[in-house]
């Protein structure tokens, strides 16, 4: 019985571990302000909401910084479907 407990709590134990070494290595998007310089070296990724309507949305870019550290900053922005509509 001692070594089911000590098993379980060990189990456990790994798990809280391994959840916090997980969490630490989320990336944190960072919201832009209007104004804010960019230090902008190479363009990773960059996502938008998909839409078909002509409608303000939630866009966000992944790049490069001169020391080379991954940022990732969201901004809001006209959907690509407002360049075809009158």
């Amino acid at each position: 019985m001692k070594l089911r407990t000590l098993m379980l709590g060990g189990a456990l134990a790994l798990t809280a571990v391994t959840g916090m070494a997980q969490a630490d290595t989320a990336p944190v998007v960072t919201p832009y302000h209007y104004g804010e310089k960019m230090d902008v070296q190479k363009v990773l990724a960059m996502h938008e909401t998909d839409t078909n309507v002509c409608k303000v949305i939630n866009a966000d870019i992944k790049y490069l910084d001169s020391a080379g550290k991954v940022q990732d900053v969201s901004y809001r922005k006209m959907s690509e479907a407002c360049d075809f509509q009158n």
